[in-house]
């Protein structure tokens, strides 16, 4: 068991920066994808609370559901970073851009996340069969996972977008500071 864990783990890591070299490379940005991907603990934390309520234990099958999870929570973040940067190419200010993509991609994003939901439940709640009682722990990972990871996306995604231009702004001027100053201090050392 601790091997297939051991497995687990080091496929997971993989798909994870997978995932993450596949948006860094269009997105020209490493900070970016790490934005799209804030939402996959979120996502996690979704699946396990359907299994507690559904009374669903938690088994290998459910780890499988939540790996699969973190490709599709990285897809409703995808779209609203992906609008915002379109809209910033466009000449759109940043803020105006954050609103008009939480407010333009809130209906997609929505209906995606609750057709995926309601597609997933009757597998969860109603499936009884002995063959089908594989799948259940890796449809609620699924369904739950990606039900809470929107409701956090819709609202996290443009506010971590935010933070990151207002980081960028100040790593910006932190570092023309240390360049004018050690400017500054070679131009004294050269006078001497």
């Amino acid at each position: 068991a601790r091997e297939v864990q051991g497995q687990l783990l080091g496929g997971a890591a993989l798909s994870l920066f997978l995932i993450f070299a596949l948006m860094a490379i269009p997105l020209r940005s490493y900070a970016q994808p790490l934005l799209i991907m804030s939402v996959i603990p979120f996502g996690t934390i979704g699946a396990l609370a359907g299994h507690w309520i559904l009374g669903i234990p938690v088994s290998m099958f459910s780890y499988f559901g939540i790996i699969a999870l973190s490709g599709v929570v990285v897809n409703d973040s995808l779209i609203l970073v992906d609008y915002i940067n379109k809209e910033k190419e466009a000449g759109i200010p940043l803020r105006k851009a954050v609103i008009d993509a939480a407010r333009y991609r809130f209906r997609p994003i929505l209906l995606t996340s609750l057709t995926t939901f309601l597609g997933l439940a009757p597998i969860t709640i109603f499936e009884t069969s002995t063959q089908a009682q594989l799948v259940v722990p890796m449809a609620a990972s699924l369904a739950f996972g990606i039900l809470f990871a929107t409701l956090i996306t819709l609202i996290m995604i443009p506010a971590l977008y935010l933070i990151l231009d207002d980081f960028k702004a100040w790593w910006k001027e932190a570092w023309r500071e240390v360049s004018v100053e050690s400017t500054r201090v070679l131009s004294a050392v050269r006078r001497k």
